[in-house]
């Protein structure tokens, strides 16, 4: 075998006239007056290799010839400087005579060529996801995420942390996201499931008295999947024992500061900003909102009490909000433009906007002969000259969060984000429960585990929309990086959420004995967080899509091109299984 003694990208004039071996694919090849020229590429760059007849022999040319892009090859031969540089690369003074060669292993016909820049649809790219993998600015991806998670992992050790692996097959515990389930052959008729993150098992550590633990975890979610959303990720896992929030959002900030300056070259300037849950929703409509651009939300409905717009006056007798955004320079967008972005709003889910263009401190629309002075006077001190108002008339409860959609789809459409921004921001004291209109019962919003702030527990049971959480988010540029909470520590409180969203006692102990148990134990006030780190390399990167950070993703039915996984299974494994597969028409 031809075995290396050079990497491709290490040539450099002090190897000039000395033989080399390189190892690599054939990423190009030309053939110009005789001489074939190649260039052999590895993971640390790319060197061209002359193919001279005279120098290696006619049938050995003729062979090399043959050979096929991105088959893998050994080159023996003396490095020369070539005559003509190729400033691209950073081999680009160099070249390599051949004087032998091996074929390691020959490429058929390509189905598509990762370097001749042409557009390859994402499936298929998937499908042969290691042909796609070979382009430099993929693996650079991939070494990113590399240096993100050993600065991550290096800063929590510094720190005092102990990494603990957890377990992959555990206990079903269904509250919230649906469980992947795996079935035992050894206890037939019973079943684990994969973890959707390490929760419980990292409060045990606590009651451990391992006081500081961390772990980069695989988790699993069988959810509807999203753009933004894979079935297995990776998270960065954090829990301490005898802390509070501040202590958390503390060491966390310290964390991303080191993190963005070693992997990013960025300083970040600390402490982040922190704002409560409820601000969040009537200033922006979005509990993880995009604070780079103003354009908040604007609730007029006092204004509009009394106006003499009948379908307004019924909507906010109905308990109905008039909320308004005001888009910059929007007043000069003409009437068919408005009509237009009326139709792309109803898309989001509003039922279009009463519009009123802000022009020389006057208001111009079809309804301003209905509005009184003081209506007038409202929009007008609350926006700015060539600005377009926007009235939406929406439900009380969910109309923020509608609005905040057509807040962001704005920014993106008229160019309102400025690049290059960093804004980080913890949202804090998020609502301990959200109400489940199909199931028709008050569910945990964050994980039953969660600590209700102590002025609200004794409202756990008679006011639940009034309870909140001691847990908070950390948003970077409108998207949550990840969230956490201090956790309960006491049985007692325990068993008073899980009767609180509607868990028996006896149900509690079948799902949750061994926490209630542990618990009893002597369990210390702790806390922790986690973070997407799939989310954050796509962040850090700026690749187009989450599918481009993670080296084997699922596409958006869940489906793995390169494997075709999800499959059937048949016959024994079934049988040993104990298992029947009902309906999927491929049981034989």
């Amino acid at each position: 075998m031809l075995k290396r003694n050079m990497k491709c990208g290490e040539i450099n004039d002090t190897v000039v006239g000395k033989s080399v071996i390189v190892n690599g694919w054939i990423q190009r090849k030309r053939n110009l007056g005789g001489l074939l020229f190649i260039d052999i590429r590895d993971r640390s760059g790319i060197v061209q290799i002359v193919i001279d007849p005279n120098a290696i022999g006619n049938d050995t040319f003729k062979n090399i010839e043959k050979i096929k892009l991105e088959s893998v090859v050994g080159i023996k031969g003396t490095v020369r400087v070539r005559i003509a540089e190729n400033p691209s690369l950073s081999t680009g003074k160099f070249e390599v005579l051949a004087e032998d060669y091996e074929l390691f292993s020959p490429s058929e016909d390509l189905p598509f060529n990762p370097f001749s820049g042409q557009d390859v649809d994402e499936t298929v790219r998937l499908r042969y996801r290691y042909l796609d993998m070979r382009k430099p600015e993929v693996r650079e991806v991939f070494e990113m995420r590399a240096r993100i998670t050993q600065s991550v992992r290096n800063f929590l050790i510094e720190k005092g942390f102990i990494e603990v692996e957890t377990p992959y097959l555990t206990k079903s515990t269904p509250e919230g996201a649906r469980d992947f389930i795996v079935p035992s052959r050894v206890n037939k008729g019973k079943f684990y499931a994969l973890p959707q993150s390490p929760q419980l098992f990292k409060q045990i550590l606590m009651i451990s008295g391992f006081e500081k633990y961390f772990q980069i975890a695989r988790c699993f979610r069988d959810e509807d999947l999203r753009v933004d959303r894979q079935p297995e990720f990776t998270q960065i896992d954090i829990e301490m024992s005898f802390i509070e929030q501040e202590d958390i959002i503390k060491i966390i900030e310290e964390m991303y500061a080191k993190l963005f300056k070693e992997v990013g070259g960025v300083e970040l300037t600390t402490p982040f900003p922190i704002m409560k849950y409820d601000e969040a929703k009537v200033r922006f409509g979005s509990d993880k909102p995009d604070t780079r651009f103003g354009m908040e939300i604007q609730d007029l409905t006092e204004h509009f009490k009394n106006c003499n717009i009948q379908f307004i006056n019924n909507g906010i007798e109905n308990g109905q909000k008039v909320l308004a955004l005001f888009l910059p320079n929007g007043g000069k967008l003409s009437r068919s433009e408005i009509d237009s972005l009326k139709e792309e709003v109803k898309l989001n889910g509003a039922n279009g906007f009463i519009d009123f263009k802000i022009t020389n401190g006057e208001l111009k629309s079809s309804f301003t002969k209905f509005l009184s002075d003081l209506e007038k006077a409202s929009l007008l001190s609350a926006g700015n000259d060539d600005d377009l108002a926007m009235l939406f008339i929406v439900d009380s409860k969910k109309g923020y969060d509608l609005v905040g959609r057509v807040r962001l789809l704005l920014a993106s459409k008229f160019k309102l984000i400025p690049e290059g921004r960093l804004n980080f921001l913890w949202v804090v004291d998020f609502p301990f429960f959200a109400y489940n209109e199909q199931e028709g019962r008050y569910e945990a919003e964050h994980h039953p585990f969660t600590m209700p702030k102590i002025e609200d527990l004794d409202k756990l049971e008679t006011d639940k929309e009034s309870v909140h959480a001691i847990a908070y988010d950390l948003v970077l540029n409108g998207s949550e990086l990840g969230g956490g909470s201090i956790r309960i520590h006491t049985p007692e409180l325990q068993k008073r959420v899980f009767n609180a969203i509607g868990l028996k006692e006896d149900e509690s102990e079948a799902r949750f004995g061994f926490l209630l148990k542990a618990l009893r134990l002597g369990a210390p006030p702790h806390g922790g967080i986690a973070f997407g780190l799939d989310r954050l390399v796509w962040i850090m990167t700026k690749a187009n899509s989450l599918r481009d950070v993670i080296a084997f993703p699922k596409t958006t039915s869940g489906i793995c091109p390169l494997t075709d996984a999800p499959s059937a299974i048949y016959g024994k494994q079934l049988d040993e299984l104990g298992i029947e597969v009902k309906n999927n028409g491929s049981n034989a």
